[in-house]
């Protein structure tokens, strides 16, 4: 990646911890897009980006997880008793 995207994912990552260590505190995106726009519309547009596919990622790992411990607990319903 280029610096921009670079600088934008590390940011991304960290609001996305803080999101997490402050129980979804949403409102801090819109504000780190507010900075980055008064000053680089290219550095908002890479963050939001960022953003989305970091989230979009984390919703995709959480279904596959659910869907193998489905997968597992029907497994294990389905062996005979020994």
């Amino acid at each position: 990646m280029g610096v921009t995207e670079d600088l934008a994912d590390e940011l991304a990552r960290d609001v996305i911890k803080f999101m997490e260590a402050t129980d979804g505190d949403e409102q801090i995106i819109a504000d780190i897009k507010k900075v980055l726009g008064a000053s680089s519309q290219t550095a908002e547009e890479a963050f939001l980006t960022a953003i989305r596919v970091r989230r979009a990622n984390i919703k995709a790992r959480a279904l596959l997880v659910e869907r193998a411990r489905e997968f597992k607990a029907r497994k294990a319903g389905d062996s005979p008793p020994e």
